[in-house]
């Protein structure tokens, strides 16, 4: 049924707990994963300010996106979920927009299933950015699986 599942993961809470439960799916199926995790390079005038500031603010950091050594370290983090659970992984680091980037292995390889949590980014940047699993469900050449992660909830004192 699913035989190549496509993971999208950028080293959230949300996209770890993706992981897991693709892992643990995969393994069920008998499915051979690819896991993606997408950065966008630096425009080379905002890389030097960034150089430059040694204590620049997380809105430069975020509008640099993280940067490929981070996206092959988490990657790597990743691809290890999988290793344990012996499921087959193959791991892509794609330059561009992390909905565009999870599309794209997609439709390249013909997968059966999209995996991917249900938030990343949150506040500001995510209405900046758009959400990543809102584009996949809307776009997708298959099937899609939006894990849902526990939000964290204050709970009143029973009376």
């Amino acid at each position: 049924m699913f035989n190549a599942i496509v993971v999208g993961t950028d080293g959230s809470q949300t996209a770890n707990e993706a992981v897991r439960q693709a892992a643990q799916l995969a393994k069920t199926l008998g499915a051979h994963v690819h896991l993606v995790c997408a950065y966008e390079p630096a425009p080379s005038v905002a890389l030097r300010v960034a150089e430059a500031e040694e204590d620049r603010p997380a809105s430069v950091e975020w509008a640099l996106g993280p940067p490929r050594e981070t996206v092959d370290a988490t990657l790597a983090e990743a691809a290890e979920e999988f290793t344990r659970a012996g499921v087959e992984v193959d791991v892509y680091a794609r330059r561009g927009h992390a909905a565009d980037a999870i599309l794209d292995v997609a439709e390249e390889l013909g997968a059966d299933l999209i995996i991917v949590g249900n938030r990343g980014t949150t506040g500001a940047k995510r209405f900046l950015l758009g959400s990543v699993p809102n584009k996949i469900s809307h776009h997708a050449p298959c099937a899609v699986l939006i894990i849902r992660t526990a939000e964290e909830r204050v709970l009143a004192p029973a009376n």
